[in-house]
């Protein structure tokens, strides 16, 4: 039975899936956007600190007044959707299943663990918390018979379910991956100069719609080290002690360049991740490019199957061993809800970490000293870089998740990262931290 079948049915029996969303931001108003269109779904709850934030995100997608509650009750009991300030009490609900979008990687954790000892399904829709400690989360939740699981739209999710197409076809893994616009300039990025480097509009970037903080992550390389770190955990691949690579390229240059640089490629070794830059070095706009795609590389398993894929238009690097598969978009929270029938309908995840693989760490965009704060994912000293796990935890290395205002002990060379003997660690963030703690415990060798 296909999903959309399983849903019509709980829709006939009157048992529809029952979502609590935590944040309305972007994604969380795009999911909404979707829902009211989709048979055996009804958003119970969505929490948000900021009220008038989730209010207009329904206004925004045109959510009928007469849909609304005041409410939990009265919203499960009438089908209908209630707005509140503390996430709290969607746990002690009659919900199915939590979205976890507050992007706060030491909120996310909390929430996810609260859905876990709740027995509620977890889809975390924030990556940043999932590269911190997701590996002890997808632990703790098979313990506790729920599923927890990556956001399907969001790249990771998607380059997932190329992954297990691959294996389940019989292929080998050499590479998994998204494309993105990078310039070597962009580690050294911050919240001043950011709009710099992105296409949008003067009056735009001025109207306080945007967030500077986000949209550097997204460029300085933090998010993109992110989300290959939750495919790295989730796809039992290794990443490169040396990062992303950002190379540039085309769709029809994927496998030849995301295969191992022995046989002329950029990858350290094969069962790795890495991003593909959309521009060239000089920042001209690469035709056909991965721009907002994902793709995974695979290897021939004999001469018969490189014959297969030069006679298929499967983008074979020069030698026929290797191609990619490309899919060339993702659409984000309009997306979810395969992600939340899965769960609920198939007891199954859309990717998921089995184990410790990759980390992001805290790295110094410029020479920093002794008794400065650091302002984490997005701000202007550091931005997260990738590297294998068990590199990570053998040098102590600080996740770029926990380098929120906390305080050097130690000056710090630019390009350097970051270790936990060189930070004042906030012992306030106990479950955080106890959560890392399992997770790093999880690395193999």
């Amino acid at each position: 039975m296909n999903l959309h079948h399983l849903l019509k049915q709980r829709e006939r029996d009157g048992r529809p899936i029952r979502v609590g969303l935590i944040g309305a931001g972007r994604f969380g108003t795009m999911y909404l956007a979707q829902a009211r269109n989709i048979p055996g779904i009804h958003v119970a709850a969505i929490a948000d600190i900021n009220v008038e934030r989730a209010n207009g995100a329904l206004a925004l997608v045109d959510w009928p007044a007469e849909a609304t509650a005041t409410s939990i009750d009265d919203a499960l009991a009438a089908r209908a959707t209630v707005v509140v300030p503390d996430a709290g009490q969607l746990f002690d609900a009659d919900i199915d299943v939590i979205v976890e979008a507050t992007g706060n990687p030491i909120v996310g954790v909390d929430h996810a663990l609260r859905a876990i000892a709740t027995g509620k399904h977890i889809v975390m829709v924030t990556v940043e918390a999932d590269a911190l400690a997701g590996p002890a989360l997808a632990r703790r939740a098979e313990e506790a018979g729920v599923v927890y699981s990556m956001a399907y739209g969001d790249q990771p999710a998607l380059i997932m379910e190329l992954v297990d197409w691959a294996r389940t076809c019989g292929f080998d893994v050499v590479c998994a991956g998204k494309g993105a616009k990078y310039l070597e300039h962009y580690h050294e990025m911050n919240p001043d100069n950011v709009w710099d480097n992105w296409e949008f509009s003067k009056e735009l970037t001025e109207s306080g719609q945007l967030n500077a903080h986000m949209h550097t992550s997204f460029r300085d390389g933090t998010k993109a080290a992110i989300e290959m770190a939750a495919v790295a955990n989730a796809a039992e691949l290794i990443p490169s002690d040396n990062g992303l690579t950002f190379t540039p390229g085309n769709v029809e240059e994927i496998a030849t360049i995301c295969r191992p640089s022995a046989v002329g490629g950029v990858l350290a070794h094969e069962g790795s991740v890495d991003v593909m830059s959309s521009v060239t070095r000089a920042g001209d706009w690469i035709p056909f490019n991965t721009q907002e795609g994902v793709f995974v590389v695979i290897k021939a398993t004999n001469q018969y199957v490189s014959g297969c894929f030069n006679e298929y238009p499967w983008h074979p690097d020069p030698t026929g061993q290797y191609a990619a598969l490309y899919r060339p978009y993702h659409y984000v929270g309009l997306e979810l809800n395969t992600t939340i029938a899965n769960a609920v309908l198939r007891g199954v995840a859309t990717g998921s970490p089995t184990g410790f693989y990759g980390d992001v760490v805290a790295t110094a965009k410029r020479t920093l000293t002794a008794g400065e704060l650091l302002d984490g994912e997005g701000g202007y000293t550091v931005w997260g870089k990738l590297v294998s796990a068990r590199t990570s935890v053998a040098h102590r290395m600080l996740p770029v998740a926990l380098a929120h205002h906390v305080e050097l002990k130690n000056d710090i060379p630019k390009g350097q990262s970051v270790g936990w003997d060189d930070v004042v660690i906030d012992e306030s963030l106990a479950t955080a931290l106890e959560l890392r703690r399992e997770t790093e415990a999880l690395v193999t060798d």
